[in-house]
């Protein structure tokens, strides 16, 4: 009968964040809010259908561990390095200051220390999955700012390591004359082992299990690895989510990380579920409605404390102001790995379940802000640029302008990455002027030293625009893949001079028609002309007509840009 009820709760767990998972995603929220009142819904704190919440307790552990698996397999130095500056200083700046404002809250709200302390653990730690998230159906993946969050957010969750490290010392379980240097100590020891192990033992252990061709043996080794490790962890002092989290690090060190990502995403995705599920079940409404003057004033502290700390920090790394701002917009907010850090404070009694809802009930506020701070993003970029001293900064990163603009009639170039570098070369070969307006001040440094009007500064400013001669150029080139800049380019040039052309680029295909319609002239969607070539290819080397095949595409762009091609001359 136990084993029927566990299932039973399974099915209800499950059930529930569908069917919450749903709403949320059709009210535009990430689905993991739904996951959170559905466990809300089924808990034991409302009325109606009740799950077990021990059992799904249980199961949720198994999905912190897999979280925090992936995690550690995910886990790339290359990508902090692409942005290493700005990740690892500002990372360095904001998440000690995050700390402290949050700790700060705590003892104002009447929290005591060791509450205080995990309330400010929990603020410093974004949640990538939401900035994300949201980034993607933005289609800003590609824009300087995605890169910096991304970056900052692999340091954050790089931190949750040593605090869970630090909890039992918090907590008073941990004895001696130093206990901190004592838990630092044995996760020293253990990173140390993990790193032996991940370099000696789990390599040819994972290449022979992968000769025997057995993918089902294959995944119960992976599965054996995470758990072993974060019990070995467990057993020293330390949590599991640390040690699946080292055992993620083990495992990327070998040659079959895709293969370990592509079996074990599914496996922690469905038990990630259950642990927001679990979550939510924590969750007392009446207790919540109690504290809502508290919950909204540390949801407040939080959301606005971090958009300054973070836009500060990578400020004072070097980044420009519009993407300090925007990646701080995006990584203003209190994640999943805070409710991992607070499960785990509960579970060691730093933490009351009334704190831990607290907690929780915080981080649906700030994940539930981020729609407003994107919205109000364009204002939030244009205060920055006000700062003391920013615009100083930032002109003198670039150096001393051209002596010479173009006069008119040339090209403005709007972004020069790899898109914009391709024009520019171009229009080099055959002689024509141009001007490019740029973020990245390396980028406008090299520009200014081989002569070429580059601005530093938001292609999106009217006045960045006027700098660049766009009132008498015959041609603007919007290269970037930020929808709203891209937007207001277009608004701009057209307001200032009507005759001119404007070709953009679409950050994805459900985006061609607004872009025409406020006044693009040209369309580009780079991974739909990718397709087109591919398709091109592939069927002349099957042998199709030439004629046949350029209709196919020119009919499949008639559907995706709307106006048929015209013909070749």
């Amino acid at each position: 009968m136990e084993d029927v009820r566990l299932i039973v709760d399974i099915v209800i767990a499950l059930g529930a964040a569908t069917i919450g998972g749903l709403i949320a995603q059709r009210l535009g929220l990430p689905a993991l809010i739904g996951y959170i009142l559905a466990g809300l819904a089924i808990g034991p704190n409302t009325p109606g259908l009740v799950a077990d919440q021990d059992r799904v307790q249980l199961l949720a552990n198994l999905g912190v561990a897999l979280l925090m698996f992936g995690l550690g397999v995910e886990f790339s130095l290359s990508e902090v390095v692409r942005v290493r500056r700005a990740a690892l200083l500002g990372g360095g700046i904001q998440i000690p200051l995050t700390i402290v404002l949050g700790t700060a809250a705590g003892l104002a709200g009447g929290w005591t220390i060791g509450a205080a302390l995990l309330l400010g653990g929990a603020f410093a730690i974004s949640s990538s999955i939401v900035a994300l998230k949201t980034l993607l159906g933005r289609g800003e993946m590609e824009s300087p700012h995605a890169r910096v969050a991304l970056g900052l957010g692999i340091v954050q969750d790089f931190s949750l390591a040593p605090m869970l490290a630090l909890v039992p010392v918090i907590a008073g379980q941990r004895g001696g004359g130093l206990p901190i240097v004592q838990s630092l100590l044995i996760s020293g020891i253990v990173l140390t082992g993990a790193f032996l192990l991940g370099t000696r033992l789990v390599p040819p252990l994972l290449r022979v299990v992968a000769l025997a061709g057995s993918r089902e043996l294959f995944m119960l080794t992976i599965v054996a690895i995470a758990l072993g490790v974060a019990l070995a962890t467990h057993a020293v002092g330390l949590s599991l989510g640390l040690g699946a989290f080292l055992a993620g690090i083990v495992v990327s060190e070998s040659d079959f990380e895709e293969q370990v990502l592509a079996d074990i995403i599914p496996v922690r995705d469905i038990f990630a579920t259950l642990f927001f599920v679990a979550v939510g079940m924590l969750i007392d409404p009446f207790v919540l409605l109690a504290q809502l003057p508290l919950v909204l004033a540390l949801a407040a502290v939080l959301v606005a404390g971090k958009l300054l700390i973070i836009g500060g920090a990578l400020l004072a790394a070097g980044v420009d102001h519009r993407t300090s701002t925007l990646a701080a917009v995006f990584m203003s907010q209190m994640g999943e790995f805070s409710f991992i850090l607070a499960g785990s404070g509960l579970a060691y009694g730093v933490i009351t379940v009334g704190e831990y809802g607290t907690i929780l009930s915080v981080a649906l506020c700030s994940i539930l802000a981020m729609p407003v701070l994107v919205a109000i993003s364009p204002w939030l970029v244009r205060i920055a640029e006000r700062l003391p001293g920013v615009e100083r900064q930032e002109r003198l990163a670039v150096g001393p302008p051209p002596p010479v603009a173009p006069a008119g009639g040339h090209v403005v170039i709007c972004g020069f990455g790899r898109v914009g570098a391709e024009i520019g070369a171009a229009l080099d070969r055959w002689g024509q002027p141009y001007s490019v307006i740029e973020l990245n001040p390396a980028i406008v440094r090299d520009l200014r030293e081989r002569g070429v009007d580059a601005l530093y500064g938001d292609a999106a400013s009217r006045a960045e625009l006027e700098s660049a001669g766009a009132g008498a150029a015959r041609t603007i080139a919007v290269t970037t893949p930020d929808l709203i800049a891209t937007e207001n380019v277009i608004r701009n040039a057209r307001a200032m001079n009507p005759g001119i052309r404007v070709i953009v680029r679409a950050p994805g295909a459900r985006d061609v028609g607004s872009l025409s319609e406020r006044g693009a002239d040209e369309v580009v969607q780079p991974e739909f002309e990718a397709g087109m070539e591919f398709v091109r290819q592939v069927l002349e080397w099957q042998g199709i007509d030439v004629g046949l095949t350029e209709d196919l595409v020119s009919a499949r762009r008639q559907t995706v840009y709307g106006t048929p091609e015209e013909p070749a001359p």
